[in-house]
């Protein structure tokens, strides 16, 4: 039996990765946790997930998902503060998807202890 690597792009199994996540068994402890799972909450499917870790200020009423979006890898480009010891942090990354690419800038806090997504932006490449 072989096991898949997170959609992520860590070489952990969904499970021990991003899936622990979505299932409320851990709660990612950093920004760059947190934004490699709403990736994967992305490539899953799972809105449920993404709107649980939006920002109460900036989260949608509702989010609605394109099942034929393909996303097909994630790189992460760079990442400010965002660890245990901070309260906001910023990871900017490329997700790629079945015919182009996604550039963003998203900016994370703290809320009640938990990282949160609060927005983002589209640097030029």
């Amino acid at each position: 039996m072989t096991t898949r690597s997170c959609p992520c792009g860590r070489p952990e199994a969904y499970a021990e990765c991003c899936g622990r996540y979505h299932s409320g068994a851990a709660a990612a402890p950093t920004a760059e946790a947190l934004m490699r799972s709403r990736y994967s909450a992305f490539v899953k499917g799972d809105a449920a997930y993404l709107l649980r870790t939006w920002h109460p200020r900036t989260r949608p009423q509702h989010l609605d998902l394109d099942p034929r979006m393909r996303w097909t890898g994630l790189e992460i480009l760079g990442t400010t503060d965002g660890s245990a010891f901070h309260t906001t942090g910023t990871v900017t990354f490329r997700a790629s998807y079945r015919g182009g690419s996604l550039l963003e800038r998203s900016r994370f806090e703290r809320v009640e202890g938990a990282w949160v997504y609060v927005d983002g932006d589209f640097p030029e490449a």
